[in-house]
């Protein structure tokens, strides 16, 4: 970098052995960062990733936990030359990444490298609609003028404009809404501020880089919709490293289809009556046309709650996932008030683009709300399109299945009931939405992002480097390559140097009976109690649902008012994630009760956290949406879904909570997983060969010696 030229595919060797010098023991970096500790796992990784940019090559790496994977790909990447991309699972491990780890490496290694740190356009104030709505001060929250006052205060001192820098207001306040942009409002090159915009100055700072930090929802929302700034940094990589690879097929699923939400829809008639009176004060009944989009926005969702009442009677409902349900393309077909809602918001949003185009250009703000709702129809047509094509679809293999009963599937690749259409890049896709408490999504996911993400990945040559703690099921790879078509890849895996077997250990507690059963959750909590007042607290249950979250919440309470431990019980949702995080590491005796988000991306190292508790197997609704589409698929292709999809990702989603408990040499702890199908079923060693080699214990009793000394009573 900095002028250097990108690696030939003849300098790999010489670049994997400067990687594994420099991690050695006596090396660039044992030499400049007190309490550096070689590990050759590490050296090993680093090398393999060297000879991957050394030959524009692709490689798939699984390094366990306390491998060092960080150093071990930043080093080469350093070290080569050239232009490189790295990509995080998150916001908060980009920042890590960026802040604290690169210039770590980059001034161990003496190297003089530019690097730039971009995130979506949503983490960045935007002068322009800060502005705007302090000036129109009307808003559902008393407070938030309040807090856009602070953040305007931050704007006018802060360099980057970055919402993650911003003392004394969490990042998912929601007056951040109020003073940032989104993809559908954001005026470009038309902006009045544009000279002051943060978005644009990160997006030039990135172009300029030599080492550009983004994360996985950015790479793929640029990819997806073909905006400029991963479009214009992509082809100029010499090298593309994706940490916490394990999330990319994920994102990559949900920007590689479509949607639509009533969100969407609301924020929309709120700015068109804002835009109108603004700069067209005279051009329209600007309130009228936005309650009118309003007002066929909520019929939308009330269609939803008509269906899902129908359901509560007995009629064939939703999938339930917490307060959020998923409808089948079936179910969909099925809701009387659907069609015509969304005909209705189609009719609006046409009136809004026809009336804005007759004031075209008294405005950038209106013209851009004339542009979102013509984008806005067109996504609701293709997707209204797509589920009649389902329900013809599934007519047709219906009849085929009524006159063929030994031969109940339809040739093709479409014939699946909920396969419809196809998705962005012409790839078939599943058509469902998603309701949640307040709000409805329209969606169409594709079945599968492998092709999609194999022509992005075409081009020039580049390495491609994918790492993780959790990419192979029992040492093969075969899932993440299949999810992503990275089928050229070169696949390794390294575990981990930490001693699973004398630092932790492994119970499955029996007797609790089927996952489904009514009671499990409080049975869950009651077999946990033991080891829970044996370690004062310091503790982790993840939960697959919502529900089984606040059910052991419950049961919890009831035991700590009788135990009298004083333990400090954190619940998701109580509040935001990284204060519950704050708390659980600074109080003495808690516990934390969390889904899905608590599962990866936690890092607390020592004795704060050395008991993790799973309620049951993390296993996918069968009946949810894509889920069931993409077995379908599996079928037809002669493969089983739920050896090849289902089992794969619960084993990786285990390994992922089970991560949460051992993440230093000197860390003690133990993994209660409460579910007897680990045991009881075939599958069972599968997912347990899974998991680090923990010791494994029959009793509660004999797990105590695994735990750290607990605090004095």
């Amino acid at each position: 970098m900095s002028g250097a030229p990108a690696p030939t595919p003849s300098d790999a060797p010489d670049l994997a052995a400067a990687a594994r010098h420099a991690l050695a023991d006596g090396g660039a970096l044992a030499r400049a960062m007190p309490g550096f500790r070689p590990r050759e796992s590490q050296q090993a990784l680093a090398a393999s990733v060297a000879r991957a940019v050394g030959e524009c090559g692709t490689l798939v790496a699984e390094a366990g936990t306390g491998t060092g994977k960080t150093y071990a790909y930043l080093v080469p990447l350093l070290l080569a030359g050239g232009k490189a991309m790295v990509s995080t699972g998150t916001r908060h491990l980009q920042d890590q990444l960026h802040g604290r780890d690169l210039p770590a490496v980059r001034a161990a290694l003496g190297v003089d490298v530019r690097t730039a740190l971009l995130k979506g356009r949503a983490n960045y104030v935007c002068h322009h609609h800060l502005e705007r709505h302090l000036a129109d001060g009307r808003f559902p929250d008393p407070g938030t003028p309040v807090k856009l006052r602070r953040i305007h205060r931050f704007a006018a001192a802060s360099a980057t404009g970055d919402r993650a820098e911003c003392a004394g207001l969490a990042e998912d306040d929601p007056a951040w809404g109020w003073a940032t942009s989104t993809r559908e409002n954001c005026l470009g090159q038309d902006c009045p501020e544009l000279s002051r915009c943060f978005v644009f100055r990160a997006r030039r700072e990135a172009l300029a880089a030599d080492l550009v930090v983004v994360n996985h929802h950015l790479f793929c929302a640029d990819l997806a919709l073909r905006e400029d700034s991963i479009a214009e940094l992509l082809p100029t990589a010499d090298a593309v490293v994706f940490d916490e690879a394990h999330q990319l097929p994920d994102a990559a699923t949900e920007f590689f289809g479509e949607s639509v939400s009533t969100r969407q829809l609301l924020d929309l008639a709120r700015d068109v009556v804002r835009a109108g009176l603004v700069s067209a004060p005279d051009g329209a009944d600007w309130r009228a046309l936005a309650d009118r989009l309003e007002r066929a926005s909520r019929e939308l969702r009330l269609a939803f709650e008509a269906g899902a009442a129908a359901a509560a009677r007995g009629a064939r409902g939703p999938v339930r996932g917490g307060s959020a349900r998923r409808w089948s393309g079936e179910q969909l077909r099925a809701l009387p008030e659907l069609d015509d809602a969304v005909d209705t918001v189609v009719a609006d949003l046409v009136s809004i683009g026809a009336i804005v185009a007759n004031n075209v250009g008294r405005g950038p703000d209106l013209d851009r709300c004339g542009l979102r709702a013509g984008e806005l129809c067109e996504r609701l047509q293709r997707w209204c399109a797509a589920l009649l094509a389902d329900g013809e679809v599934a007519a047709r293999a219906r009849v085929q299945r009524s006159h063929d009963p030994d031969d109940g599937v339809v040739e093709g690749p479409e014939d699946a009931a909920g396969v419809v259409g196809r998705a962005a890049d012409d790839e078939p896709a599943v058509v469902w939405a998603e309701t949640g408490a307040q709000h409805a999504t329209l969606r169409r996911t594709p079945l599968s992002v492998a092709a999609t993400f194999e022509r992005h990945r075409a081009g020039p040559p580049r390495a491609w480097v994918f790492v993780s703690a959790t990419l192979s099921v029992g040492g093969a790879f075969g899932h993440f390559v299949d999810a992503l078509g990275l089928h050229d890849a070169r696949c390794e895996r390294w575990d981990s140097p930490f001693d699973f077997a004398h630092q932790a250990a492994l119970w499955i507690p029996r007797g609790l009976g089927e996952a489904s059963a009514p009671g499990f959750a409080q049975r869950v909590a009651q077999a946990a109690w033991p080891l829970l007042v044996a370690n004062r607290g310091r503790a982790f249950f993840l939960c697959t649902t919502l529900r089984a979250m606040r059910e052991i919440a419950e049961r919890l309470a009831e035991l700590e008012a009788s135990g009298g431990l004083g333990l400090t019980r954190l619940v998701q949702g109580d509040a935001p994630r990284a204060e519950l995080l704050e708390r659980f590491r600074s109080e003495p005796r808690a516990v934390l009760i969390g889904s899905a988000s608590f599962w990866e991306g936690v890092d607390v190292a020592g004795d704060a956290l050395s008991l993790v508790v799973i309620d049951k197997l993390p296993f996918a609704p069968p009946d949810d949406p894509v889920v069931k589409a993409r077995g379908e698929a599996l079928r037809r292709a002669g493969r089983d879904p739920f050896a090849h999809e289902q089992l794969p990702a619960a084993a990786l989603a285990l390994k992922q909570g089970a991560g949460r408990l051992i993440r230093s040499e000197r860390d003690r702890g133990v993994l209660i997983v409460c579910d007897e199908r680990l045991v009881t079923r075939g599958y069972g060693r599968r997912l347990i060969a899974s998991l680090p080699p923990f010791a494994r214990v029959e009793h509660w009793q004999d797990a105590v010696p695994f735990l750290p000394r607990a605090p004095s009573a």
